[in-house]
């Protein structure tokens, strides 16, 4: 089968709300088949994100201690419960149109869980799945986690790689189901670039998904788009 095209765009260091803005209307174009299926690749500043399964009883900071550290608050109609987004992490937002051939939303979840398992193994870190729990786990605790949104079956929202992340911020909820996270930087004992991380997961992603990279204007030039 002919691998698809898939337009990776990497956005830096974005507010939450931009890059939510972002997604829709990339959202928009994929569903009409503007564009290609699309990874946004993000760092937000400080923000808690509340999931469709949460309330705001997980945040145990008070607004002037959020304020105080900067830390923002969305919520959002993906799946999942309270996360933390912040400085450090690799966040990943795939945009792609499920159908008509992976219209299985278990296995898109399953899927992302590989491409990342994948990503770590690059790095020497063994990350595995937990079963009952959404998201990518190491002996040290929950290295990515994973929240997505499917629309007519076009996705939106997606993971959140802990890579050189302060691991304190995620104290001021309680996140996911209450797992004890890890970051990259703490297993390993060094940072990593994030870009240098980036390339792994989109490559993964890619591998996983059936699917051929490009970055730049010449995609849709390329694949007909």
């Amino acid at each position: 089968m002919h691998a698809r095209p898939l337009r990776v765009r990497r956005l830096g260091r974005l507010e939450y709300g931009e890059a939510l803005r972002l997604q829709k209307e990339t959202e928009l174009s994929v569903r009409e088949r503007r564009e290609p299926d699309t990874l946004l690749l993000v760092e937000h500043p400080h923000v808690l994100t509340v999931g469709r399964r949460a309330t705001r009883e997980l945040i145990l900071a008070g607004p002037e201690q959020l304020a105080a550290r900067g830390v923002a608050v969305y919520e959002t109609n993906r799946g999942g419960k309270m996360t933390y987004h912040g400085l450090g992490q690799v966040v990943g937002y795939p945009v792609i149109n499920l159908s008509p051939d992976r219209e299985d939303v278990h296995k898109y979840v399953r899927d992302l869980e590989e491409a990342l398992i994948r990503a770590m193994l690059d790095f020497s870190v063994e990350a595995f799945r937990v079963p009952g729990l959404t998201g990518v786990h190491t002996a040290a605790g929950k290295v990515a986690a994973i929240g997505v949104h499917i629309a007519r079956w076009v996705t939106t929202h997606g993971f959140a790689l802990n890579v050189n992340t302060d691991l304190d911020y995620f104290k001021l909820i309680v996140a996911c189901e209450g797992e004890p996270v890890a970051s990259l930087k703490g297993i390993l004992g060094r940072e990593l670039q994030l870009r240098e991380v980036e390339d792994r997961v989109v490559a993964r992603f890619a591998e996983v998904f059936g699917a051929t990279p490009v970055e730049g204007a010449e995609l849709w030039e390329e694949a007909g788009v």
